[in-house]
C-alpha cells in the first residue's frame, strides 16, 4: 500500500507569518509529532522552532542544541524534543535511541533531518524553509502519511502563499 503523502507552499513576508505556520501546526500535534526541518544555514529553522515550541506551552527559552544535539522541554500540552543533527555521522546519530524521541509521549522537531533520514520515521512532516531575503521565507510543506497529509491540505486551505 502507498503512504499519503500531501504537498503545501506557506509563503512568510515577515517573521510574524513564519511564528504563524509554527502555530498553526502546534494546534494539530498529537503525541509522536515529528517535524523534519531543513533549509540553508540562517533559513529560520531554530526560530520556528522556538515559535512552535511557544505555542505547545514550553515556558523559557528554547535556543539551537547545535553542541548538545538534544533538549528536551517539559510544554504544557506535550513534552518536546527539539534536535540538530548538523553535526552528526548517520551512524553516531543511530546510536543515539532516537526511536524513543520519534515514537514517544511528545512531539520532536529535527533541525537538518534530511542528513538522518534513514533514521526517521515514514510519517512524519518534513519543512523546506527558504531564505527569500530580509524577513522574506518560502516554506514547502511534506507530509508523509495520512496525518500530515491532512495538514498539508489544511495549510493550503488557510491561505498557504498568500
Amino acid at each position: 500500500m502507498q503512504q499519503q503523502v500531501g504537498h503545501a507552499i506557506w509563503l512568510a513576508q515577515t517573521e510574524q507569518d513564519t511564528i504563524a505556520l509554527a502555530k498553526q501546526l502546534a494546534a494539530w500535534v498529537k503525541p509522536g509529532a515529528l517535524l523534519a526541518l531543513d533549509g540553508d544555514l540562517g533559513a529560520g529553522k531554530t526560530r520556528f522552532s522556538q515559535a512552535f515550541a511557544e505555542a505547545i506551552g514550553v515556558k523559557g527559552i528554547v535556543n539551537s542544541p547545535t553542541f548538545t544535539i538534544i533538549k528536551e522541554y517539559e510544554g504544557e500540552q506535550l513534552p518536546f524534543y527539539h534536535m540538530d543533527v548538523y553535526r552528526l555521522s548517520l551512524e553516531e546519530a543511530d546510536e543515539l535511541g532516537l526511536d524513543d524521541y520519534f515514537y514517544g509521549d511528545g512531539v520532536t522537531i529535527v533541525e537538518w533531518a534530511s542528513l538522518i533520514k534513514e533514521l526517521l520515521p515514514n510519517e512524519r512532516l518534513e519543512l523546506y524553509i527558504e531564505h527569500l531575503g530580509d524577513e522574506s521565507r518560502r516554506i514547502q510543506l511534506t507530509g508523509c502519511g495520512e496525518i500530515y497529509a491532512g495538514w498539508c491540505e489544511a495549510v493550503n486551505e488557510i491561505g498557504a502563499g498568500r
